[in-house]
């Protein structure tokens, strides 16, 4: 009996010495992150399979095809003339350059300007179309046009600059920097707000920022902002855009076919013509964008009226189907 109780001791000390063992070994290993095999895979991003789309996958855009740039040979057109034209055409998606290192060089605007000084009067309400008389100051102008009250359609048509300079004043330089900067409008760059850069005339009521001056942009940018203002992607309201439309109808050259809208443009260094434009743009079964520009040449007659008269021969033999 002695010997049983002396073997059952031994058996029972033996079981709790195993137990320590054991306990000490699993002790020294690390313990499992996780309890389950379940719990122990990796949590997915997303509870869904919409979150997870949603989240994860980049959004999709339609990409545009890239816009075809054409070399057209104008030079019949223009001659020994220094000059550039660019005719953007959304419908065919391309960009017609002639003369590309012109085409990108940035010049004064001088009066093509007038298009966005009364988008932004008009949108302001500085402009108000059946409203827009201004009082002739008295002063005598080299224009005979100008020397009289004026009102909206005829300052246009007339190119009036008394009359944009106190438009323009109107509407300050915060609008007016803030329309610019919206048309990516070349350096819209308006800092010699009064224009005393202009060289040409420092009669404060005929010159400004956009005359010879400290604004500058290149016709292949002005072609690129007329399609901003009167495209299909405009953001402007179509009571304002008819009533820019309106006084840039170029009534006497437009024909069936073929409607063109437009202003020119023309400045002065020293007494000689350095910079003329023509930009606008055309329905000719389709909206196409255009800018034609002249700069200075030697013995040449350079002038706006030449620039507009060369871009409607442009538009009707080249942009109108006449078989059709």
């Amino acid at each position: 009996m002695k010997h049983t109780n002396i073997l059952i001791s031994a058996l029972t000390l033996s079981v709790l010495l195993s137990g320590c063992t054991s306990e000490s070994a699993a002790a020294s290993q690390p313990e499992p992150t996780v309890t389950s095999s379940f719990i122990s895979q990796p949590e997915p991003a997303v509870t869904s399979t919409l979150t997870s789309q949603t989240e994860t996958l980049p959004v999709q855009t339609k990409e545009e095809p890239a816009q075809a740039i054409v070399y057209p040979d104008w030079a019949a057109y223009f001659g020994e003339l220094n000059s550039a034209a660019v005719v953007l055409d959304p419908a065919e998606n391309t960009c017609l350059i002639y003369n590309e290192a012109l085409a990108d060089t940035r010049r004064s605007p001088c009066s093509t300007f007038k298009i966005i000084s009364s988008l932004a009067g008009l949108e302001s309400g500085v402009i108000v179309p059946d409203q827009s008389t201004r009082s002739w100051s008295g002063e005598v102008f080299w224009k005979d046009d100008w020397n009289q009250d004026m009102d909206f359609a005829n300052a246009f048509r007339t190119s009036c600059v008394w009359y944009y300079r106190q438009v323009i004043d109107d509407i300050g330089p915060d609008t007016m920097q803030d329309t610019l900067d919206s048309l990516h409008y070349g350096n819209c760059d308006i800092t010699d707000w009064e224009g005393h850069l202009n060289n040409n005339n420092q009669n404060p009521a005929l010159t400004g920022f956009w005359i010879e001056s400290s604004l500058k942009i290149s016709p292949r940018e002005q072609a690129a902002v007329m399609e901003r203002i009167f495209g299909p992607s405009s953001e402007y309201s179509p009571t304002i855009l008819d009533a820019l439309e309106e006084v840039m109808f170029l009534s006497p050259e437009s024909e069936d076919g073929c409607a063109i809208y437009g202003k020119t443009g023309m400045g002065k260094s020293n007494g000689v013509v350095v910079d003329a434009w023509y930009t606008g743009f055309a329905d000719v079964g389709r909206r196409i964008y255009f800018c034609v520009y002249l700069g200075e040449t030697e013995e040449q007659n350079v002038s706006s009226t030449l620039a507009r008269k060369i871009t409607v021969s442009l538009i009707k033999e080249s942009f109108i189907d006449h078989d059709s």
